[in-house]
């Protein structure tokens, strides 16, 4: 075995957890990084056909969903775990929880283990600016922002940033968060309005932000809401049986999405016939499709949150911490002095015989004995 003893360490990976990706975030900036996530988004999705592509894997329950989120270029594969669980507040939990890796094609080497959970709320934010800076009109100013939950805040700093909006109505079923959304946006820079209905926040509004969490066939938007020239982005509906459009509203719009197969499945788009038109974005992005028309054309993204975007914030994440000098190098994988000796890891003899065997303690010692010789 001597031969393996010189071989080259196994790579290294990076592990990201949840405090140093706080710390990163307070580093960089909120700011820089929806900015950032969105700039490595749009890169991305310029390569569109370089990537391995396919519908994330889902397994669903009757409180949620927990999902496996795979793509892969030529040089990284990626995945993200995550989850949706509505009701998990009532538990002190986050409806959404993810982590996600960054791994190498060519050997298959994860190098980069991180916690998505903050991650995913920023490239989700990052993400809705980056298609309404194509779809909606110019000198947009105002949005409304329907369901103030955990992802409020990310969607309303990446619009004001990157859209340019200064006026938010904001409106929830549940008044206390609403309440803690416009608390913790003093001092932002924005024109915030509680509103007492959701036809009030939408009214007269450039944007429209749906971010609902309940697992359901909603109707938060009815087509009477839907003024001309409005775009829409409907960012809570992307599970079976859970949607945020009545399909009137679906009808009189332009629809984009992220990856049809995908949305067609989880989207707004699934209460309509599979000959339902609609137009990729990274089609918009490449020139090959036209956007936004005019200024009286309604149009709607239909997010429901693609793997190529985690791929996009995972790379950003991890160039950052590198940057920052952040982040633990983890033993994640057993390394073996010949790699296809995976149980001499293990020890000399790990497991004597056992007593079923029939064997003796002393036979089992003298059986042990020539593995140890030839190990020392």
């Amino acid at each position: 075995m001597a031969a393996f003893r010189d071989r080259t360490t196994l790579p290294s990976t990076v592990y990201l957890s949840a405090p140093e990706m706080i710390r990163l975030i307070r580093l960089k900036g909120l700011s820089a990084c929806l900015a950032g996530v969105a700039e490595r988004i749009e890169r991305e999705f310029l390569r569109w056909n370089e990537f391995d592509k396919s519908v994330r894997v889902a397994c669903h329950s009757a409180v949620g969903v927990i999902e496996l989120m795979p793509i892969a270029d030529a040089a990284q594969f990626a995945f993200k775990y995550v989850n949706g669980h509505p009701t998990n507040h009532r538990r002190g939990l986050p409806t959404v929880m993810a982590f996600g890796v960054l791994a190498d094609v060519e050997t298959g080497v994860p190098r980069l283990l991180s916690e998505l959970t903050l991650t995913t709320a920023i490239r989700t934010a990052a993400m809705s600016a980056v298609v309404a800076r194509r779809l909606a009109r110019p000198g947009s100013r105002s949005m409304a922002l329907i369901g103030n939950g955990a992802q409020g805040e990310f969607q309303a700093i990446a619009f004001r940033d990157l859209v340019g909006i200064r006026e938010l109505r904001l409106f929830d079923i549940d008044p206390a968060a609403s309440a803690k959304l416009a608390a913790n946006l003093i001092g932002q820079g924005l024109e915030v309005r509680i509103c007492s209905s959701t036809a009030d926040a939408v009214r007269g509004a450039d944007v429209v932000t749906t971010v609902t969490a309940d697992k359901a066939n909603a109707t938060i938007l009815t087509p009477e809401m839907i003024e001309p020239g409005m775009h829409i982005n409907a960012v809570g509906g992307d599970c079976p049986g859970k949607t945020e459009l009545h399909r009137g509203v679906l009808e009189q719009a332009t629809v984009f999405v992220e990856f049809e197969p995908q949305s067609r499945i989880e989207g707004e788009i699934q209460q309509m016939p599979a000959d339902f038109g609609v137009t990729e974005f990274w089609q918009v992005l490449t020139g090959q499709k036209q956007g936004r028309r005019d200024a009286r054309e309604v149009t709607i993204f239909d997010s429901v949150g693609f793997a190529l975007e985690d791929f996009a914030a995972l790379a950003f994440m991890g160039e950052t911490a590198a940057a920052l000098g952040l982040g633990e190098v983890i033993e994640l994988l057993p390394e073996a002095a010949d790699p296809k000796d995976l149980f001499g890891l293990l020890g000399p003899c790990p497991f004597p015989l056992s007593k079923a065997s029939g064997a003796t303690t002393s036979e089992a010692d003298e059986a042990a004995a020539p593995v140890a010789a030839a190990i020392d």
